[in-house]
């Protein structure tokens, strides 16, 4: 499966390595409390109801980082 900022919060969450970029990018997002809200969105609509807490720069790198996963 290829991922990107396109791919659902909950394929992100669910995938160990995905998991890991996003916290790489977005330290201790797996445990926010309302990160079950946005399981159904894609990462890019869940960003613009994330208050700024997910940049469009740090949107730009995880999704750089995603798609290296399919090299």
């Amino acid at each position: 499966m290829t991922y990107s900022i396109e791919s659902k919060v909950s394929e992100l969450l669910d995938n160990s390595t995905a998991r890991q970029i996003l916290e790489k990018h977005l330290p201790g997002i797996t445990k926010h409390p309302q990160i079950n809200m946005a399981r159904g969105f894609a990462l890019v609509t869940a960003a613009k109801y994330s208050g700024g807490l997910i940049s469009q720069d740090a949107l730009n790198k995880i999704d750089s980082d995603l798609k290296s996963l399919a090299g």
